[in-house]
């Protein structure tokens, strides 16, 4: 089993910026390819972006290309997620996700418990 911990999660103006992160531990191996989704209340789990175990690869939604950056520390298991310039729609909650093999979409086999994003404007 792989166990995600995310934090970082806060209340930041529009415009502002904001970076989680996720620490993975058990099975990390397992752990080819981490990512992020959101879901904002009342809407459905939303793919953000991955990145691969080299961090060589990574693929954005549309929605936030350009504005936010994931990266990776494999000596630490962990994947962050740099927000800039974030928009009120923004909010949502941020999961992190892992899986073992790169696929688009990303299809994760773990799951964070989530942290909270709200963007105010």
């Amino acid at each position: 089993q792989v166990q995600l911990v995310e934090s970082g999660g806060g209340l930041v103006q529009a415009g502002g910026s904001l970076r989680l992160s996720c620490a993975a531990s058990g099975r990390t191996f397992s752990t080819d390819v981490m990512g992020w989704f959101r879901q904002a209340p009342g809407k459905e789990r939303e793919f953000v972006g991955s990145i691969t175990r080299s961090g060589g690869t990574t693929y954005y939604a549309s929605s936030v290309k350009g504005r936010f950056t994931i990266s990776r520390d494999n000596a630490k298991n962990t994947v962050y997620l740099q927000m800039n310039s974030l928009k009120p729609e923004d909010t949502a909650v941020y999961y992190c996700a892992a899986e073992a093999m790169w696929n688009i979409p990303m299809q994760p086999d773990y799951w964070g418990q989530g942290t909270q994003v709200i963007a105010s404007s």
